[in-house]
């Protein structure tokens, strides 16, 4: 099947494009999958503890100052070790989201391995925080192909995972609901600008929170005047710290000065892109030997 684009969409009153502000909660788990004899390493974990113990307190009150409503992926492991942390996200009025259980990359697992992860999440989140999401994003931003039908038979309303549009789409499940796929892109993830850990992630090149806003300030103007959705996604161990969060303020100060914006949590967007009764988009594996 010939792949067609997602198309721009309608968004509410007087505005032309949305931005949502999300964070990724990973704390320790970012590492401990892929990397589980660093529980041992005493400063590694506290690189990651880093984000739930002061990055989101900050981050939290920033975006209190501000007004605005965040979404928070968090993996289900993540709210058994910081309970508090998730609990405090709750109680100010944001969007909990489902992100694994162990920050498993789903590379290779197969139906049931990946399921066993969404259902360990739904039930941490739940027991923690007494939310069940309705929001997913795939460790890594590695969903499969069997992440749509494992997503919709678990009553999810939408998946922020892949990078094809500018705008939200209908994304098709054969034989269930559709999924409302809100897009993302490796530039607007704070990942790549700041994460260093020794013989774990990175180059070593730490980037400035200058860089770092040019670069997201210059990709909202740009969505912006195409009428699509800025996500930008962070993480509290990495933006949570002092410069980079004064720079994400400045940020946020930006795109909320921007009347013909409408920021909002995911929920929200995925709300609306379902009231518009989108035709759903059909994704297939291409064939390489076509």
């Amino acid at each position: 099947m010939t792949p067609r684009p997602a198309q721009p969409v309608d968004w509410p009153g007087e505005r032309r494009a949305a931005a949502c502000f999300s964070f990724d909660l990973d704390a320790e788990s970012a590492v401990l999958h892929e990397h589980p004899g660093a529980a041992q390493r005493m400063s590694v974990m506290s690189h990651q503890s880093y984000g739930p113990l002061v990055g989101v307190p900050r981050l939290l009150k920033m975006l209190d100052r501000h007004g605005v409503r965040a979404t928070f992926f968090v993996p289900g492991w993540t709210a058994r070790r910081h309970p508090d942390t998730v609990r405090a996200i709750a109680d100010a009025g944001h969007e909990i989201a489902h992100h694994g259980y162990l920050h498993e990359p789903l590379t290779g697992a197969d139906a049931g391995t990946e399921a066993g992860y969404l259902d360990r999440g739904l039930d941490a989140l739940e027991e923690v925080a007494g939310v069940r999401p309705v929001g997913y994003r795939a460790p890594m931003w590695e969903l499969t192909y069997n992440s749509p039908r494992l997503l919709a038979d678990r009553g999810f309303l939408y998946d922020s995972s892949l990078m094809d549009a500018d705008h939200p789409y209908e994304l098709a499940v054969p034989g269930a609901q559709s999924l409302v796929e809100i897009p993302i892109q490796w530039a607007l993830d704070d990942w790549e600008q700041y994460c260093y850990l020794p013989g774990i992630s990175g180059s070593g090149l730490i980037e400035s929170p200058r860089k770092a806003l040019e670069i997201w300030t210059l990709e909202f103007e740009a969505l912006r005047d195409l009428g699509g959705c800025f996500v930008l996604t962070t993480h509290p161990f990495l933006t949570g710290r002092p410069s980079r969060a004064a720079a994400l303020e400045e940020l946020v100060e930006r795109v909320g000065a921007a009347a013909d914006t409408w920021v909002a949590p995911l929920i929200d967007i995925a709300r609306h892109v379902r009231s518009l009764g989108l035709s759903p988009r059909t994704l297939t594996p291409p064939d390489p030997h076509m």
